[in-house]
């Protein structure tokens, strides 16, 4: 997507709004600023990736927990008596 964009005399830039909204970009959103070349470039800030991500997946049981489930059984059907 190219957009053009005047720079205000506070040096402010208004990012245009399907950039903001594909980028998750709402008030208060930090954003780095950095020079690429001859480019100035923006990318968004993730305080906390893992955060972020957190609720991404579907909660689905732990297989970890299934397995311990099984051995525990597996355990007691070997000291019961036949």
């Amino acid at each position: 997507m190219d957009s053009l964009a005047k720079v205000s005399t506070k040096g402010q830039v208004v990012i245009p709004a399907e950039l903001r909204k594909r980028h998750h970009l709402g008030p208060g959103a930090s954003v780095q600023i950095f020079e690429y070349g001859n480019l100035i470039c923006l990318a968004p800030i993730i305080a906390d990736p893992v955060e972020a991500a957190w609720g991404a997946l579907p909660e689905t049981p732990s297989l970890a927990d299934e397995l311990l489930q099984e051995r525990r059984k597996d355990f007691c059907d070997e000291k019961s008596p036949l």
